[in-house]
């Protein structure tokens, strides 16, 4: 194999985790600045929104969960 290959194959798998890294952390960001950004991820991607929910549990930071769904179900009514 090509020594050239190998560092850009390296390279290309660094940025990759990095862009991956950073998608998360935006997504994340995002969640936690909008209640509304969440209730569409409920709709779309629950799984994803579960994870940011446990998140914060595991971080010692509780209620959110239960506060969207008290705001989600008192529009809908």
């Amino acid at each position: 194999m090509n020594p050239h290959l190998g560092k850009k194959i390296f390279k290309g798998i660094v940025f990759m985790e990095l862009l991956g890294v950073f998608g998360a952390y935006g997504l994340y960001f995002k969640m936690d600045r909008s209640q509304d950004f969440r209730q569409k991820m409920n709709r779309r991607f629950p799984s994803i929104l579960e994870v940011y929910y446990k998140c914060n549990e595991w971080s010692g930071i509780y209620g959110i969960r239960e506060r969207d769904q008290e705001t989600w179900l008192s529009n809908k009514n």
